[in-house]
């Protein structure tokens, strides 16, 4: 007896746990996509209808409901998700850091060092490796971090002459893209390495990033307060 009640508490903290996530992450939605709750009741109640409805007058009601119920769950599951996942991006987008935030949790192999150029203004230039190749990636206004960008594209492509390099300037500006768009837009690259040939442009990559810096790099949103060591600094 004593055995099992310590499984059963722990078993109710996972669950409350769980349902205080689950708010959280609903008033953090809400607080981006205010009427995200009349939108999946109404996407509900649709879903249900399209399923309830013919089969009901094929078969009878209560089967007809009971197909649909988890149809409409299934719907307003996935528009919260949505609605969750661009509220996410709208609290970090524009700050610094957001892009290494979104690739790290992107389906599929993606490696990135992030802040391997970083300004005084916290502008800085984040290094992706993926079967397209090398994407580098801005952060901050495209009058300052052109630059950077070239600058990172001439010494990487003095360790990789040979492997594809790729530029994107993430931001709100009308040439660049939004940190919502930019797991679409890395996915769209062409796939042109594969296994061994991306291990070995990690390999040397490495070593390019423990030669420049020395030093670790936060991972993540980085508070705008954040000192940048001067020799990170472009």
């Amino acid at each position: 007896m004593s055995d099992a009640t310590p499984k059963k508490t722990g078993r109710l903290a996972k669950i409350r746990g769980g349902f205080s996530s689950l708010r959280d992450n609903y008033r953090m939605t809400k607080s981006y996509h205010r009427w995200v709750g009349w939108e999946m009741l109404g996407l509900f109640v649709l879903a249900v209808a399209i399923i309830a409805l013919p089969v009901g007058l094929l078969l009878n009601w209560p089967t007809g409901v009971l197909l649909g119920l988890p149809v409409g769950l299934l719907a307003a599951t996935f528009w919260f998700s949505r609605r969750a996942m661009n509220a996410a991006y709208a609290r970090i987008e524009g700050q610094p850091g957001a892009v290494a935030a979104v690739v790290e949790n992107m389906r599929g192999k993606w490696w990135i060092t992030p802040a391997v150029a970083v300004t005084k203004n916290s502008d800085l230039v984040s290094r992706v490796i993926g079967k397209c190749g090398v994407v580098l990636i801005s952060e901050g206004p495209s009058t300052r971090v052109a630059h950077l960008l070239a600058n990172e594209r001439k010494k990487t492509a003095r360790w990789l002459p040979e492997t594809p390099i790729y530029e994107m300037q993430v931001g709100t500006e009308a040439d660049q893209v939004r940190l919502g768009r930019l797991q679409r837009e890395l996915t769209r690259l062409p796939a042109n390495l594969k296994g061994a040939q991306i291990l070995e442009v990690r390999r040397r990559l490495d070593a390019l990033t423990t030669r420049d810096n020395p030093l670790p790099v936060p991972k993540g949103p980085m508070p705008k307060t954040t000192k940048i060591p001067k020799s990170m600094r472009g």
